[in-house]
């Protein structure tokens, strides 16, 4: 695959980006465009490594040789082909998958890895450039219906592969634009929404019924549910882990997601920014330090914070792998952002005791300690305070990027749905709950976890669900892909 010692002529590149005291003024994208000159000889260097690990990396499956071997021989609508054929939707994830295929990558043990996700991304997005991304609607339709609760990228993905199969499907959501999480959640300088939008467009015109502020369980009856054939469950795991502190609910102390998702409504001219939800002109401290304390620090900025601090309960990751985290599997070392680029102070090892607040009751600052992690009785690491490392820090907003236990349990009480021991919506290996015809897939039935995990649990669902009604499917698999002929 690619060029015969691509590897060992060419380097790594990626794509350049706005300088930061320029993006931090606006939500837009802020990569520059690569040439296709340059993304072939990005493609030249997959090894052609006999045995590509990439493929196992990757959760969809994606037959990453391939295409990154049509895109060196400048065969673009070749490798959408083979894209598209285990991925329903690489330009959510050529933006915002954090590449464990990369990370698998055989080249990667010696050298930087092929930028798997760059030339996915440029894929895709040659594709609608060109138009050859158009609806594909079923040829025929088999007179079963299906309803997808949750439009993030696994209630997307069964819906569009379920349409495929020939049901006719119905997403719902509940809020008032499609995408969930993606639309929500993630902030506009990642991923700019009118790239949910024109997919969904596409999923509209082949035939998939989209339903908005229906919110099922609530103004949706679920028992309504049981009109469809077949349901699949794909509400994702948003219920936020909180801070067992007394004041952690007062003012000044918001969940990230809530920051989030105001800024993307007024970001998309749906509301007015409010002092309450504005970093503008205070002092931010972000608590978390993962992907969504990451976006938290980037949106602060953008609002013109005085200060922006990251605090994480866990020690700094080295920057390089330990024996006990051998390639290819996902490397827990330091990773720095382009929302860190912008602006942040990280602390390590440190946890929050109190907040402290005026007489008025605003919040003013809050009180932290040093810890280090110790074994335990049981052998298990546990948190040490450093005595004497009490430490005030100002702050007039404190965000709470702490992750999710679990799903809501609206529907799961509602519908008598089984949970497992870590309180997802129990599926088994078919994606099938207790009750025979509704299924569920993605955070909420795996824990919260990354968006191909999502697609890649979508599109095993809608499978299991094909042959629920079908009694056999057709849909494929993970790298099961149709490639085209050479």
């Amino acid at each position: 695959m690619g060029k015969i010692r691509g590897f060992m002529e060419y380097d790594r590149k990626v794509e350049e980006t706005v300088a930061v005291e320029k993006r931090v003024k606006d939500y837009k994208e802020f990569t520059k465009e690569m040439s296709p000159e340059e993304l072939g000889v990005q493609g030249a260097r997959c090894m052609d490594c006999g045995i590509p690990f990439c493929h196992s990396g990757c959760p969809v499956g994606n037959l990453i040789p391939d295409f990154n071997h049509a895109v060196y021989k400048n065969d673009w609508k070749k490798a959408l082909k083979i894209l598209h054929g285990t991925n329903n939707f690489p330009e959510f994830t050529g933006r915002l998958c954090p590449a464990p295929c990369e990370s698998a990558c055989v080249l990667g043990i010696t050298d930087p890895p092929v930028a798997i996700e760059l030339i996915e991304k440029y894929i895709v997005e040659r594709g609608f450039k060109e138009g050859w991304i158009t609806p594909q609607p079923p040829k025929s339709r088999t007179g079963k219906t299906a309803a997808v609760v949750g439009s993030g990228p696994a209630g997307l993905a069964a819906a569009q592969q379920l349409n495929r199969a020939g049901h006719e499907v119905t997403v719902f959501e509940r809020d008032n634009k499609v995408g969930g999480l993606l639309r929500y959640g993630i902030p506009d300088f990642k991923m700019e929404k009118h790239v949910i939008d024109r997919r969904v467009d596409v999923m509209k015109e082949e035939g998939i019924t989209f339903k908005t502020g229906v919110h099922v369980g609530e103004n949706y009856e679920a028992e309504k549910l049981k009109e469809f054939d077949a349901v699949v469950l794909c509400g994702g795991a948003t219920k936020r882990r909180h801070l067992p502190i007394e004041g952690a609910e007062g003012g000044g102390v918001m969940q990230a997601m809530d920051f989030l998702k105001n800024n993307n409504e007024v970001v998309d001219g749906l509301k007015e920014q409010t002092e309450e939800y504005s970093a503008k002109g205070k002092n931010v401290i972000v608590i978390g330090g993962g992907d969504t304390g990451s976006d938290c620090v980037g949106t602060s900025n953008r609002h013109g914070a005085k200060s922006v601090t990251n605090f994480e309960i866990m020690p700094v990751p080295g920057e390089h792998r330990d024996k006990e985290n051998p390639w290819p599997y996902w490397p827990f070392t330091l990773k720095t952002t382009s929302s860190h680029e912008e602006g942040v102070e990280r602390n390590w090892s440190i946890n929050t005791k109190e907040f402290i607040r005026d007489k008025e009751g605003n919040l003013k600052a809050l009180k932290t300690v040093n810890i280090e992690w110790v074994k335990g009785k049981n052998g298990r690491p546990q948190l040490k305070e450093v005595e004497g490392s009490e430490k005030e820090w100002p702050c007039e907003l404190v965000l709470l990027a702490l992750g999710f236990t679990g799903p809501e349990k609206t529907l799961s009480e509602q519908l008598g749905l089984e949970l497992d021991s870590r309180t997802n919506i129990k599926g088994d290996d078919g994606y099938q709950t207790n009750i025979p015809n509704i299924f569920t897939a993605g955070d909420m039935r795996r824990g919260q976890s990354l968006i191909v995990w999502a697609i890649s649990e979508g599109r095993e669902a809608a499978y299991h669900v094909d042959k629920y009604l079908m009694g056999k499917s057709m849909l494929p698999r993970k790298g099961e892909g149709d490639l085209p002929a050479a």
